[in-house]
């Protein structure tokens, strides 16, 4: 019987930018391969500038490539257009970033639901608000569903950005630099809740961090360098 194929192939990717009049182009991925398996987490480490936040956009179909492909089980997904590309990002992937990037207009719980509004679903009752009520809980925020962001430390920002793009049950995470501007036990409980989460609902993690502890967590670790992908040692 034949193996499941990754949730995720990425192959030969290249990303070039125009350079000055008259220069070559600026090649910032050059012929990035990746696999990405259901439920496995990935740290993409490397120098700044280095394009790690480039492959996050290209495989969350925010940017095109210049060359490649990138398929998220039988589709492909960096040609789609862009009615297609929203409605992919919106039901199969989940997004979070450095900044927590929450509506400050909205209370804790709002802004988890944000996503589902695409959907057509409704956000004042039933299951999808009861399954934002309970992931709040189970980050500790369950006295904090209807605080607005500027009553919430960061940290506590940061694990509603976290429900957030876990509220639509994707099948696949990218994270860039999601502790980045968090104290060190801020960082380590946000990345503990997303782990566990993550693990429990089989969501795959692609999350680029310049933070060696959290790297050392993931199952496996790319370095990005020279706009190639190298192998780290697998963790023991």
């Amino acid at each position: 019987m034949n193996a499941p194929q990754p949730l995720l192939r990425v192959h030969h990717l290249i990303k070039q930018f125009d350079g000055p009049s008259g220069a070559a182009p600026l090649t910032i991925l050059d012929d990035v391969s990746l696999e990405v398996e259901r439920g496995e987490s990935v740290a993409i480490v490397g120098p700044s500038g280095s394009g790690k936040s480039t492959l996050l956009n290209l495989v969350g179909t925010l940017d095109a490539p210049t060359g490649g492909e990138v398929w998220l089980d039988d589709q492909r997904i960096d040609s789609l257009k862009a009615v297609e590309s929203a409605a992919l990002r919106r039901d199969r992937l989940g997004f979070i970033f450095q900044m927590h990037h929450l509506m400050p207009q909205c209370t804790a719980i709002e802004n988890v639901l944000i996503p589902t509004l695409a959907r057509g679903r409704a956000p004042r009752g039933g299951e999808v608000f009861a399954r934002a009520a309970d992931l709040l809980r189970r980050v500790g925020l369950a006295k904090r569903v209807h605080h607005m962001p500027g009553q919430l430390s960061g940290g506590e920002c940061q694990r509603i950005a976290v429900v957030r793009a876990l509220i639509n049950e994707p099948s696949l995470i990218l994270a860039d630099e999601p502790t980045g501007s968090l104290d060190a036990a801020s960082a380590e409980e946000v990345w503990s809740i997303l782990s566990n989460l993550g693990r429990e609902q089989g969501v795959a993690m692609i999350i680029v961090t310049h933070a060696p502890a959290l790297a050392a967590r993931m199952d496996r670790t790319l370095e990005l360098r020279a706009g190639r992908l190298h192998p780290r040692e697998a963790r023991t």
